[in-house]
């Protein structure tokens, strides 16, 4: 390590990096592992699966903050089912000033593929700064269910995170036509604009989830009997924008309740158990 330009004794702090490559493919009845690559401090990992291929991604960095890069690049070819989630929830720590952690992920959809994009929640800390995108490419008939939690500080510790610089985008291409794209951009007083009723009315935790396949749209009514009607410590609300594009929205006082509610929907849209890393 060296000091630096300018700041005699000052330690250059050290930054992670991490690339991920995997590409599912189609033998018989399974989907195995047709691409691998991993380098720095991006892991992946292979439980026991059936017919999908079943991936656990690990920061083994123990967490992103300011100058870390992390890319991760997923692909289910022709007819292939990949289920990707994480080992356990990423924390996002305090960075320095003036320095940002950067997460880029692309998907990618062949035809007849399916992919479940299903990470933990990721833990906003105070003083955390971000940059996620989360690009998706999918053939016409392929079937995509996303997922992305976030919590803003641990409630059960007494957090909150009043100083935070983080930005999502998600974008959705099939076939070509953009069909899905969302920006989240929170700078500053995280707490009080998450208390304001006209954005979070007070939640600590929040999730998008779409479900992007033919047919998509029939599941919008079964889903809003599955939320609640406005109990004080979860809100949430399910629309079809067109008949193959479904996308529901949840806000929780906090990550327990955020998961009791979500948890359940995740399995009616994936049609099967949770990856077992959401059960430890």
């Amino acid at each position: 390590m060296s000091a630096p330009s300018g700041t005699p004794g000052a330690i250059a702090a050290q930054r992670a990096r991490g690339r991920a490559r995997l590409a599912a493919r189609r033998r018989g009845a399974a989907s195995v592992i047709g691409d691998l690559h991993m380098s720095g401090s991006s892991k992946l990992l292979f439980p026991r699966g059936l017919e999908a291929l079943q991936a656990v991604y690990l920061n083994s960095s123990g967490g992103v903050t300011g100058g870390d890069a992390f890319d991760i690049d997923a692909t289910a070819r022709e007819g292939a089912h990949l289920a990707l989630t994480t080992q356990a929830a990423e924390r996002v720590y305090r960075a320095l000033p003036g320095e940002t952690g950067r997460v880029d992920t692309r998907l990618t959809l062949e035809a007849g593929a399916r992919l479940d994009w299903l990470p933990q929640e990721t833990i906003l800390f105070e003083g955390a700064a971000l940059d996620r995108r989360l690009s998706v490419e999918m053939a016409q008939d392929a079937r995509l269910l996303l997922c992305e939690p976030l919590i803003f500080g641990r409630a059960a510790m007494g957090e909150t995170v009043t100083d935070l610089r983080h930005a999502d985008r998600i974008d959705i291409t099939r076939n070509g036509k953009r069909v899905w794209s969302d920006r989240l951009r929170l700078s500053g007083d995280a707490a009080a604009c998450l208390a304001d009723p006209a954005i979070a009315e007070g939640a600590q935790a929040m999730a998008s989830v779409v479900l992007a396949a033919p047919g998509a749209a029939a599941q919008v009514e079964a889903l809003r009997g599955m939320l609640p009607d406005g109990d004080g410590v979860f809100l949430g609300g399910v629309s079809a924008l067109d008949p193959d594009l479904l996308v529901l929205r949840m806000l929780a006082i906090d990550g327990f309740e955020l998961r009791r509610h979500l948890c359940p929907i995740l399995r009616r849209l994936s049609g099967a158990e949770l990856p077992r890393p959401w059960m430890i």
